[in-house]
């Protein structure tokens, strides 16, 4: 079955030698610098590549519209478009500094505005977005930065300006500019479905630094990789919604992309995989100049400490050596358990707070206040480079997949019965996977493909790991329905939250009382009539019931 070419969403897997060369050419010549420098590193990118300086131009401009797509081989009818002619160069570097004579102050954003308002002038329907008119006017801003001062970055007035390892300085200006992004273990233990300790979760937060607002999360055992980085970026794109179990108050109303994504410099977060999500989501990676530039997305892990984590049972505290001594016996929240908590308190609480210097406005209100425009929504598919947890699976007849014992199904599959096909999925809820045909250096999306019985379910990858090994040691049949039925059982057992001590105590409690009602009651002398010494006393049967539930399969 042939694929409609012009709907399917392509990932490219593999590059060229040549390819290769031509991403790092690029790149060079995206970093910030004067039209004089620009100039000459495209002379020298034209010798390197034994191309024209035209040529070269051409495949910065592919390289913007189509990512690492714009440089392996495509039949893509957008190639090719010219960039912005030299009188909107023109125009936008005189507006800029006819506007910052004397006592004027312009903005980017009022020029771009100005571009905006002289195309509807000029009667033109294209002319340079916002973007466009900030990068013709950083090599200017970023020269006039250097004159003023030689001070180290930080906080000048009311804004942040940042330093990367490159030696720039960025200011931040707005909201979704600059986001920040890190780990830390969280300082509680948790336990598993039976209530044994497992150990403490990895956080990874991304964090809006014009606004201190935190955009997304991820959770989870795995420790810190260039897939979690990608899944929480995933989470911090797009919009978040949460069902009534959170009991949110306020929205989680956080979304879009950022032009920088500004991390230090572990292996996680200089990954070539992260650096192909940032080209084709269209931002770019930037790497601290120092440690100490990580205040921002550092400083909120304190505050989770002192203000949540701390409250919990299962806290061990940052400190080995003054962990408190019951830690592990009071342990009783699960993965999921944790998350409802956090994602509750950065919503209801720490986003809706006003920071130290933010002035008046709340996070929220202020990442609100500062969006240049309405963000693009992004869709799935755009995202799908974001789900790097895959594997590989067979087509079965009448297009069914089955992945982690259990059966999936999706549209238009049937046609391709037999294939060895990608399945990309979410490691937190895998009900729901994606399925990619690979061809040549490409994968091409085919179709969503769903958990048969389990559509209005949510499952992690580690549940159905878990709820498949229980059902196998039961000697049971595997199948979604069982595999569901599992997991119920197990939230009914969390929603307890009792420790293994605690349960002992209620099972000594009923022995007791059991006991009690089984005793005689003593009469009085007259009423007692005689009876047999060798009268035999009907002993009282204690049933457990964790055992009668092993066994029945309540």
């Amino acid at each position: 079955m042939e694929q409609d070419k012009s709907n399917a969403h392509e990932i490219v897997t593999e590059l060229s030698d040549e390819a290769k060369l031509k991403q790092e050419i690029i790149e060079s010549l995206l970093e910030p610098c004067d039209r004089t420098t620009y100039g000459q590193r495209l002379k020298d990118a034209a010798k390197k590549l034994g191309k024209s300086v035209r040529t070269v131009q051409r495949l910065v401009k592919q390289w913007e519209q189509e990512g690492l797509a714009g440089l392996a081989p495509s039949d893509r009818a957008d190639k090719g478009q010219h960039r912005i002619s030299q009188e909107w160069q023109d125009f936008i570097i005189k507006t800029y500094r006819e506007g910052n004579k004397g006592s004027k102050r312009m903005t980017r954003k009022q020029v771009a505005l100005r571009v905006q308002a002289r195309a509807a002038e000029l009667g033109e329907d294209k002319y340079p977005n916002f973007r466009t008119v900030y990068r013709v006017l950083q090599p200017i801003i970023d020269a006039q930065e250097q004159k003023k001062s030689v001070r180290s970055p930080g906080w000048r007035g009311s804004m942040l300006s940042v330093k990367t390892r490159t030696g720039e300085d960025i200011s931040v200006e707005y909201s979704n500019h600059l986001w920040q992004c890190d780990h830390t273990l969280v300082d509680v233990l948790l336990v598993d479905k039976d209530g044994d300790v497992i150990g403490r979760p990895w956080l990874t937060t991304v964090i809006d630094t014009y606004s201190r607002c935190i955009m997304g999360i991820r959770l989870g055992f795995d420790a810190p990789s260039s897939d979690v980085v990608a899944l929480a970026l995933r989470h911090a794109i797009l919009p978040k919604q949460y069902s009534n179990e959170y009991k949110l108050h306020c929205a989680w109303g956080t979304y879009g992309k950022p032009e920088y994504f500004y991390t230090d410099g572990g292996k996680d977060f200089r990954s070539n995989h992260l650096r192909q999500i940032g080209v084709e989501l269209g931002f770019t990676c930037m790497l601290r100049d120092r440690p100490s530039e990580g205040g921002v997305v550092e400083r909120p892990f304190g505050t989770f400490n002192t203000e949540l984590f701390s409250m919990l049972p299962g806290y061990v505290g940052s400190n080995v050596q003054k962990r408190p001594e019951d830690a592990q016996k009071d342990a009783r929240l699960t993965l999921r358990d944790l998350e409802q908590l956090l994602v509750r308190y950065i919503v209801d609480n720490y986003n809706q707070r006003i920071d130290a210097r933010m002035g008046e406005q709340t996070r929220f209100q202020r990442w609100e206040a500062g969006l240049l425009a309405v963000p693009n929504l992004m869709n799935d598919r755009e995202l799908d480079i974001c789900l790097m947890k895959q594997t590989n699976r067979s087509i079965y007849r009448d297009g069914y997949i089955r992945f982690e014992n259990l059966m999936y199904q999706g549209e238009c599959l049937a046609g391709y019965a037999g294939e060895r096909v990608v399945l990309r999925y979410d490691p937190r809820d895998i009900t729901t996977i994606l399925v990619y045909r690979r061809e040549h250096d490409r994968e091409v999306f085919l179709a969503k493909a769903h958990a048969e019985g389990l559509e209005t379910e949510q499952l992690s990858l580690e549940e159905a790991k878990d709820a498949s090994k229980k059902i196998r040691e039961k000697g049971k049949t595997i199948s979604n329905r069982t595999i569901l039925e599992e997991v119920r059982d197990r939230d009914i057992f969390v929603a307890q939250k009792k420790t293994k001590k605690e349960r002992q105590k209620a099972e000594q409690a009923d022995l007791y009382s059991v006991t009690k009602q089984s005793q005689p009651i003593e009469l009085e002398a007259e009423d007692v009539e005689p009876v047999s010494a060798t009268l035999e006393v009907e002993r009282v049967e204690v049933l457990n019931y964790d055992e009668l539930r092993d066994d029945y399969g309540w």
